[in-house]
């Protein structure tokens, strides 16, 4: 039986910022057989330009999603205080995280994220989302 990976994509949803590339990762993760738990998340940042439900709710919800994950995408283009927190979060959770990087943005990436030896950093550009490394890093983990 093939194992699915259960994918918590983590991205700037408050936060601003280009998210014009979250929907082809979201979908690059879904092609590597990636169960994502947060997808909603994509809708939530490109329509509504953040979650309706309260910041309570939120939290919980996705911390109860981070637990059920068997990994760790993250966007990390767009500074962004949530997906930090996420990160340090899931590290402390032991969750193998990979964090994407456009380097067409015209932000630096946190040495924080970049200095950590516990989060592989991929780095992509504007149309030419790395599908092939989001799928070895989802096939390497299983």
């Amino acid at each position: 039986m093939i194992e699915v990976m259960k994918i918590y994509f983590a991205c700037s949803i408050m936060g601003g910022g280009d998210n014009s590339q979250y929907l082809s990762i979201l979908n690059a993760i879904k092609g590597a057989g990636g169960d994502v738990l947060s997808e909603i998340f994509v809708h939530d940042a490109l329509n509504l330009g953040g979650s309706p439900l309260p910041a309570d709710e939120i939290y919980t919800r996705d911390v109860d999603m981070i637990h059920e994950a068997d990994l760790i995408i993250a966007e990390v283009s767009n500074p962004s205080l949530g997906v930090g927190y996420e990160l340090g979060y899931a590290e402390a959770k032991g969750k193998p995280i990979l964090g994407l990087f456009n380097t067409d943005s015209a932000k630096k990436l946190s040495a924080m994220i970049s200095g950590n030896p516990y989060i592989s950093i991929v780095n992509y550009s504007s149309g030419n989302i790395p599908a092939e490394e989001i799928h070895a890093f989802i096939n390497t983990t299983l």
